[in-house]
């Protein structure tokens, strides 16, 4: 495999998709996007979740209950804003209407689109993490 420059990618996977809201499913959903992150640490990139950026300030806004105004509000545009700042995006996990519209966000923005892992070109050796 070439290797290339690091790379800021953004997962995108199902978040509250076919939970129903069940904390531990959606749980569960974010520790599947949080591994994949932690591979593409390890190839050398620098993964993203919008989940990191979009919680810290629901919560921080007052909201009362996933799904709110507030949450509404924040929790999908956060990762919209977030595909400026990155060179990719990789979609994984199963059906997700938000996860699809992150991938249609990135093509419109000329990003690259990842759909496994294994797509994605290792960085230069001095990236590389042995976790």
């Amino acid at each position: 495999m070439q290797k290339e420059k690091s790379l800021m990618i953004l997962v995108a996977g199902p978040y509250r998709s076919g939970t129903n809201d069940d904390p531990n499913q959606i749980a569960a959903n974010v520790r599947t996007m949080t591994e994949a992150a932690l591979e593409i640490y390890k190839i050398g990139h620098l993964p993203v979740l919008g989940e990191w950026f979009a919680l810290p300030l629901i919560e921080a806004a007052g909201s009362k209950k996933m799904g709110d105004a507030i949450f509404n509000e924040i929790f999908h545009p956060v990762a919209i804003q977030i595909i400026d700042h990155c060179d990719a995006v990789l979609r994984i996990g199963g059906a997700s209407a938000g996860a699809d519209e992150m991938i249609s966000k990135g093509r419109s923005k000329n990003k690259i689109i990842f759909h496994n892992i294994e797509e994605i070109p290792v960085a230069s050796s001095d990236k590389l993490h042995s976790i």
